[in-house]
């Protein structure tokens, strides 16, 4: 998994509630366990029409937020079924940074699992950096693990909290794979154990 240690790149407002994992990514594209491709298919319904072209109302669909690196969204993001397929469309996508006032518990997890950081503000901080997103001239925003910092264009910094382990998970590239082979040399020793007790295990 990718280190998270700074991001800097356009921010996206996306100012609505309820944002449910179907609409990040519609159960017709779950047909896959590839991280890769999902991308295009990003709130697919919300972005295009049924003939495939773009709703220019959508704000990905607008510049210069196609780029987006950096998405706001309101009040309980991530909301619906559990599937992971959500994270990786977004990542896919090249979003590594969603901020809100609150997540769904499941997305939540499932984001640092995948190497996207969620972050959590107040109601008053995040309309002041949906307010920073909505100018497309500089809607540039910056997000610091280190410092937990969220660095706005012109203003004061925003602070966030998130849980240490979390946080050196995301700094350290360590998805649940990666932790359990930092301790690879206790689980060669455990196996060599219990061949040598147990050899019948292993016939």
């Amino acid at each position: 998994m990718e280190k998270f240690v700074t991001l800097s790149g356009v921010a996206a407002p996306m100012n609505a509630i309820n944002i449910d994992t179907d609409q990040i990514i519609p159960k017709l594209h779950l047909r896959t366990i590839k991280r890769t491709g999902l991308g295009k298919v990003l709130f697919d319904e919300l972005r295009f029409n049924t003939d495939g072209s773009e709703k220019p109302e959508f704000v990905l669909n607008q510049e210069p937020y196609r780029n987006a690196k950096i998405l706001l969204a309101g009040d309980n993001f991530g909301c619906g079924s559990s599937r992971e397929h959500a994270p990786w469309a977004l990542l896919d996508f090249g979003i590594r940074c969603v901020i809100s006032t609150s997540f769904a518990d499941i997305f939540y997890n499932n984001c640092f699992k995948n190497g996207i950081l969620p972050i959590t503000v107040s109601k008053e901080e995040l309309d002041v950096l949906m307010g920073d997103a909505s100018d497309k001239e500089n809607p540039q925003l910056s997000v610091d693990l280190q410092t937990m910092e969220i660095r706005r264009p012109n203003g004061p910094v925003v602070k966030f909290e998130i849980d240490e382990f979390r946080r050196h998970c995301l700094l350290n590239g360590l998805d649940d794979i990666g932790l359990t082979l930092q301790k690879v040399d206790k689980i060669d020793a455990f196996e060599a154990q219990q061949k040598a007790s147990q050899p019948w295990l292993y016939i």
